[in-house]
């Protein structure tokens, strides 16, 4: 996340896409309304064919990674890190126990590592691909097929309306279908079977939907047009025909070391059969009659999120607002509550060293949502708002941002969860419990819900302690806030946490 404001005006940003089968990197600049490539860097590190059935990722693979950061950590050297996004795809969402390695990949790269969901990838490969295209033809198909993971997303003009991600690439389809090397009809009919059944639960919701163009992006999709264009199949656009012919060219290969064909990059022969088997597949599944296809994916997608942020227009702040409507959240009180909320931290980041900006910003976000659990239950509440903001859709957020701010959201009442900080990164442990506090300080002074309430509080910070200064008789004129701020103070002090208040 990150530590301060910027704006765009002009200077170079950069995007690190950690793919499960390459790692991209692409810097450029925004120029009279314009991407200006400056950079791009790309290596294969396929990393997905490191995770193993536990999930834990090879010593190997692990390697060939942080030797591949390392290299592009030299190239963004220099830029801040609000012009830099790192975003982790769907094999660090798989990885097990992962802290280390990413650890050694932020050092390496010298910048965050954000993990996304699938369903955001899924959303910025769409910004990618679309961003520019104007609207003669306005509903898209837009199929990313990465190497564990296949995006699919259907959308009129720039907005994505139906987006999936499923866990079908080229990487993981080749080690479940093509692993010994061999390629026989059967054994391709079987992994293009395969990739049809994994798409069989949107078939139907994708066709009703309907597209007046498909495009293909990134590797698979590329590849495979590079090798029907060398053979004289293919011009501007994937036709089924050609789909077919390339198939029938795979299989008479017979195996993985004899893909050879002109137009195939020699990084992308080993995982080539795997990729083409589930090209047919969305093919198949989705009746698709020919697919153009587009150099741009995910990596634009964060170049154009992040010059978004850059210049106050950030998605994450409209997802939030999106959220807050759709689960019925007052929104006068959230406004009450985040006034307080921001006004606590005014009086504490400074002396609690919390960064201004970026703690205002999960604030705010909290105080926005803190209420949504009310939409199943008032008992525990803020469990199940807990629970929404872990497992829902939340567009331009990261997987860590989702549960730092899920995290105030449980810890905004109630007794002092410790779980709630269980698989939060170790840094901004200490960060949510104190913004927390003041999360619930504000909370609980606004109980009332009384309309333009004035709370006239003083706050004095200690490491493990936060003292709450009221004018000389406030208390006794508000005893069931005196009453409220003694009960805070019993659900604190098992946590070590003193809430001394006169």
């Amino acid at each position: 996340m990150r530590r301060r404001a910027a704006t765009a005006n002009g200077e170079p940003v950069a995007a690190v896409d950690l793919g499960s089968n390459s790692f991209h990197m692409l810097v450029a600049r925004e120029s009279a309304g314009q991407l200006q490539i400056i950079d791009r860097l790309r290596e294969a590190v396929r990393l997905a064919a490191g995770l193993d059935q536990d999930r834990l990722l090879s010593a190997e693979a692990q390697a060939r990674a942080l030797a591949c950061l390392t290299r592009f950590g030299q190239r963004l050297r220099g830029l801040p890190s609000d012009r830099v996004r790192v975003a982790g795809t769907n094999t660090l969402r798989r990885m097990r126990d992962g802290a280390a390695f990413i650890a050694a990949a932020e050092k390496a790269l010298g910048h965050e590592l954000e993990i996304i969901s699938g369903v955001e990838e899924a959303r910025l490969v769409y910004s990618g691909v679309t961003h520019g295209m104007g609207r003669p033809r306005p509903r898209r198909l837009v199929i990313d097929i990465g190497g564990g993971s296949t995006e699919l997303i259907i959308g009129r003009a720039d907005e994505p309306r139906l987006m999936e991600s499923v866990a079908l690439g080229c990487v993981v389809h080749t080690q479940r279908h093509f692993a010994d090397g061999l390629i026989t009809r059967a054994g391709f009919r079987q992994a293009r079977l395969a990739a049809r059944v994994e798409l069989e639960f949107l078939e139907r919701r994708y066709r009703e939907a309907g597209w007046d163009v498909a495009v293909g992006a990134s590797g698979t999709v590329r590849g495979a047009w590079r090798v029907m264009m060398a053979q004289g199949w293919a011009e501007d656009r994937i036709s089924r025909e050609a789909l077919e012919k390339t198939v029938n060219l795979v299989v008479a290969a017979g195996h993985v070391s004899a893909l050879t064909f002109e137009g195939l990059r020699e990084d992308r022969r080993p995982v080539f059969a795997g990729g083409l088997a589930v090209l047919a597949g969305v093919f198949d599944a989705l009746e698709i009659k020919e697919m153009e296809t587009s150099e741009h994916a995910l990596r634009e997608g964060l170049v154009y999120d992040l010059l978004g942020r850059l210049e106050n227009r950030d998605v994450r702040g409209t997802a939030v607002e999106a959220m807050a409507r759709r689960y019925g959240a007052d929104p006068l009180h959230a406004k009450a509550v985040q006034r307080s909320a921001l006004k606590a931290l005014g009086q504490t980041a400074a002396a609690w060293n919390l960064p201004r900006v970026l703690s205002a910003t999960l604030l705010g976000w909290a105080a926005q949502l803190h209420e949504i659990g009310l939409v199943i239950a008032h008992d525990n509440h803020h469990r199940h708002g807990e629970y929404i903001l872990r497992n829902g859709d939340l567009r331009g957020f990261s997987l860590t941002e989702q549960k730092l701010l899920a995290a105030l959201v449980r810890l905004h009442r109630g007794k002092f969860a410790a779980a709630a900080f269980e698989d939060l990164p170790s840094e901004w442990r200490e960060p949510i419990q104190r913004m927390a506090l003041l999360l619930r300080l504000a909370v609980l002074l606004h109980r009332s819900r009384a309309p333009r309430l004035q709370l006239p509080f003083t706050l004095t910070p200690g490491r493990k302690s936060l003292d709450v200064v009221f004018p000389d008789g406030w208390l006794a004129r508000h005893p069931l806030t005196e009453a409220d701020l003694a009960q805070e103070a019993e659900y604190l002090a098992p946590a070590g946490l003193r809430l001394r208040y006169r």
